[in-house]
């Protein structure tokens, strides 16, 4: 099977998605990983800094997020495969519309979050593909994908 392309939204505060490419490299999987800006300052700033400060926080927020769309939607449009993860600090509104969005698309999606949020998250799930809880799994899963071996 040829490379995928799998774009991995969600939580910025862990190393997820490092682990995913490393484990990835390790089983020698022909995939590329695409993600949305995950230095959190650049993610809420963008808009200001390239058009101009807002005295407001709610247009300062609306111009970064407009922007920052223009990024995940493309992304998401040309991935193959959507990683949707929920972490365990903060409430991850932009993961769920991304999941949505990729959804909408007829993208498959696996979202990863841990157990104690399956019942928060069911509607999500309910879209997903497969639902799982560690980087490890979503290696194992695209493995199988692309490979058809367990």
């Amino acid at each position: 099977m040829s490379d995928l392309i799998v774009y991995l939204s969600g939580e910025i505060h862990t190393d997820w998605r490092d682990q995913i490419e490393s484990l990835s490299k390790i089983n020698k999987l022909s995939v590329s990983y695409t993600s949305p800006v995950t230095i959190h300052e650049n993610s809420d700033n963008c808009g200001v800094s390239i058009l101009g400060d807002e005295d407001n926080s709610f247009w300062h927020d609306h111009k970064g997020a407009k922007i920052n769309a223009i990024r995940t939607r493309n992304l998401i449009q040309k991935s193959d495969v959507v990683v949707v993860r929920f972490g365990e600090k903060y409430k991850q509104w932009n993961a769920a519309f991304d999941a949505g969005y990729a959804t909408g698309l007829n993208k498959p999606i696996i979202i990863m979050h841990n157990s104690e949020h399956a019942h928060a998250l069911k509607e999500v799930d309910a879209a997903a593909l497969a639902v799982c809880e560690t980087p490890e799994q979503v290696v194992k899963i695209l493995k199988y994908v692309l490979e058809g071996m367990l």
